[in-house]
């Protein structure tokens, strides 16, 4: 999906808009500097071929947030990390007695498992994050996506209890992105994308955005139930209702719902 969303000259949001989404754009550059700096960006140091691939998978246990570990409320034992199956042969897991559960839940939304997984995420808050900061401000918008993300990631970490995906690390900005469009949907009920259709050989069309949002929010619904790909879909449903709830509680009294105009593209 590609869009972009500027808001409607003249409405309220507008003229909060004008200011650079300052917010938005810091969450995306710590995202994309993480990424460079990791075993799955660009830095040379932690090699190449199977030492990388294990570097990986030692990183983001390490950095992301594993639901035994945030249940539990201590890091896994070396034991219970040679269950899971290596990133490459020979890798090794070590235990990380050093590692804060309940922080883990929070650096695990700036790591990423690849860059189509990191472009992905930040280009749903490259498009919908600014209108979204623009009507709650910056503070409430940044403090929201953070603590959405984490309320996201403690949700699937129960709903993943006593599963075998309960010592796999989960990483990621899914859960808080979601929540960004849960509140885009709330403030902007009328907002409206120009969607690139791919069963109609990609003609443009004109769609509100509650349309496409909702479809969204249905396929990841679904792939809950259906899923088994390695993608926690559960996070984004968690983050989506979060986001619709948080936006409906904290948006500035007597501002009224509005839709910015919408040009872009999605598929």
């Amino acid at each position: 999906m590609v869009l972009s969303a500027p808001a409607r000259a003249g409405s309220p949001a507008a003229e909060r808009a004008v200011r650079t989404p300052v917010a938005t754009y810091l969450l995306i550059a710590l995202a994309a500097l993480v990424m460079l700096a990791g075993p799955a960006g660009l830095n040379p140091l932690y090699g190449s071929g199977d030492a990388r691939a294990c570097a990986e998978q030692r990183y983001e246990h390490r950095w992301g947030a594993v639901p035994a570990e945030l249940l539990g409320g201590h890091p896994l034992t070396a034991a219970q990390l040679s269950a899971l199956p290596p990133a490459a042969p020979g890798c090794v897991l070590p235990a990380t007695p050093g590692k804060i559960p309940e922080l883990s839940a929070l650096t695990a939304l700036f790591v990423h498992a690849g860059w189509l997984h990191l472009i992905g995420n930040l280009l749903f808050l490259f498009v919908f994050g600014p209108a979204v900061e623009a009507r709650l401000g910056r503070i409430r918008f940044l403090t929201g996506y953070l603590a959405i993300g984490v309320l996201a990631t403690y949700g699937y970490a129960l709903a993943e209890s006593g599963t075998p995906d309960a010592v796999r690390a989960l990483v990621g900005a899914s859960g808080a992105i979601a929540g960004v469009l849960g509140a885009y949907l709330r403030l902007y009920p009328r907002g409206r994308v120009t969607a690139l259709v791919p069963l109609l050989l990609f003609l443009p069309l004109r769609l509100p955005a509650w349309l496409v949002l909702g479809l969204w929010f249905v396929l990841q619904f679904w792939s809950v139930t259906s899923g088994g790909d390695g993608v926690a879909y559960l996070v984004h449903v968690i983050g989506f209702v979060t986001g619709w709830l948080f936006a409906w509680a904290a948006r500035p009294a007597g501002d009224t719902l509005g839709a910015p105009s919408r040009t872009g593209v999605a598929q």
